[in-house]
Order: C-alpha cells, then structure tokens, then sequence
C-alpha cells in the first residue's frame, strides 16, 4: 500500500530533521500534531540540498545538484518518488499548494553556494530570499492552511524571519563558510578585516528584522505559534551569545546553544505560552 511509503518516508524526514538539528526539532514538537509531518518534510528536503553544497566534498556537487533538481521536479510532474525525502516534500507541496516558485527560487540558492560569489547587496539579499525567506514562506502556507488572506497578511513577518535566522547563521559559521568552503556572504565586507565595528552594523540589521519579525509570530495561527516562537527564542540566544564574543573569535570558533539551554528555553516558552504572553 503507497500509504505504508508514505508514512516512511514522512518517518525518514523526521529523522532527518532530528540527527541534524536539536533545535527545529524541539520547535517542531511545539507545533500542532497535524503539521508536524509537513514541517518535517519542507526541512529534510531543504536539508538535502544543503548537504550537497556543503559536505559532500570530494564528489561532483553540480552533477549531484543537477540531478536533486530534475528529481525534484520529477517528483512533483509524477507524484510520486522512490526517494524518501522527496516523496514526503512532494506530498506536502500538493497537500498545501506550495508555490512552485519557492522550490524554484530556494534551488537558484544553492546554485549560488557552487559559485566563487563576492556578494554585493543585491546578490546579498537574491541568496537569502531563496535560501531562508522561501522556506519561511513554505512553512507558512502550511502554517496558514489555504488560507490565502493570512498568507499574505503574515507573508512579511514570515521573511523577516527567515532573514534574520540566516544572518545569524552566517555569523555562526562564519569559520567554516571561510576556511573550509571559501564563502562570505556579507555584501562588500572583507573577512580578513572583519573586526567588532563591522560585526556591529551588522548585529543592528538582525535586531531590527527580529524585532519586526516577533510581531508576526503573535498572529500566528494556535497550531504553529508556539513552535515558531520557540525556534525564535532558540535564536535570540544564539544571537544574544555571537553579540558577546569578539569579531576576532567568531572567526575562529563555531558559537553554539548547549541542548540543556536548549530545553531551558523550551520550557520557558511553553510558560509564556500557557500565561498568554504570546
């Protein structure tokens, strides 16, 4: 029976998300029982893509990504596919007419990390629409359930978002990015002076975009506000920890959330939650 497949498959994306990040998958607890499998999907699919450009060295990762794209779309033209991964994300997008052009702009993005990119503004904010802010906007449309007014009423909360939690990851990794993958994302920002100053204004940029981004997470529907709220706090700490180290040690460590503050924050929230702040 294809309903045997499909509830592997939605099992092989949860394991996915859970062996790769502690973090999305505690927020994804928090979610209504009824969307966890869709998130579930949307991450083990965008963390598909992101192995290839990021750790499958030594193997041809055009030709990989290449073929993760015909797949996809495959996937997607046929309703069906004998990958695991893309069998639940191809679910999913039919399941909540996820808009192609998300899928189409996230992989434009991982066609760019292939590339020797010195980014400048425009190209600074083309990868972070297609790499962080489509991925917000697919969870929203699972978020949201059809409904086409909420989707566009939150569709901006949902990007700033997405923006933010990229920027801080690109501070984050900004050792590996560099010295392993020979990437910088920050528009005109040369890493070899990267000091406290330049830290800063950006630091500023990603304070505002959470600041904006929390008074979205408000209007949430109850089934998803306490998850994506979660995953905020998760990175507020993050951020809040990165503001307290020097430009001169973020580019020589990887900043991490123990998973014992991880479960802190968890409860902490949930307290919130069931006190009506949110």
């Amino acid at each position: 029976m294809k309903k045997l497949f499909d509830e592997l498959s939605y099992k092989i994306s949860k394991q996915t998300t859970q062996q790769y990040s502690t973090s999305f998958s505690l927020g994804i607890m928090a979610l209504s029982p009824k969307i966890r499998n869709p998130i579930y999907a949307i991450y083990g699919y965008v963390r598909l893509a992101d192995e290839i450009v990021d750790s499958f060295h030594g193997y041809d990762k055009e030709k990989l990504l290449v073929k993760f794209k015909e797949d996809t779309f495959q996937a997607l033209e046929d309703g069906i596919s004998l990958n695991p991964i893309l069998q639940s994300f191809q679910e999913t997008v039919k399941q909540y007419d996820i808009d192609r052009s998300l899928i189409i702009q996230f992989l434009k993005s991982m066609e760019m990390d292939l590339q020797k990119i010195d980014y400048d503004s425009d190209l600074y904010k083309e990868y972070i629409l297609g790499s962080a802010e489509v991925v917000g906007l697919m969870c929203l449309q699972i978020f949201v359930e059809g409904n086409t007014k909420e989707y566009e009423r939150l569709k901006p909360f949902a990007m700033k978002l997405g923006s933010a939690f990229q920027k801080v990851n690109f501070l984050r990794d900004m050792k590996d990015d560099y010295q392993i993958l020979g990437r910088s994302y920050f528009p005109d920002v040369d890493i070899s002076y990267f000091d406290n100053s330049v830290k800063s204004s950006i630091e500023k940029d990603i304070e505002q975009e959470f600041r904006e981004a929390l008074e979205g997470i408000r209007k949430l529907p109850g089934s998803s506000r306490l998850g994506v709220y979660l995953a905020y706090r998760y990175y507020i700490s993050l951020f809040r920890k990165i503001r307290r180290t020097s430009a001169a040690k973020i580019i020589n460590q990887r900043i991490r959330i123990s998973n014992g503050r991880k479960i802190s924050l968890m409860m902490g929230c949930y307290l919130q939650y069931k006190t009506s702040f949110l």
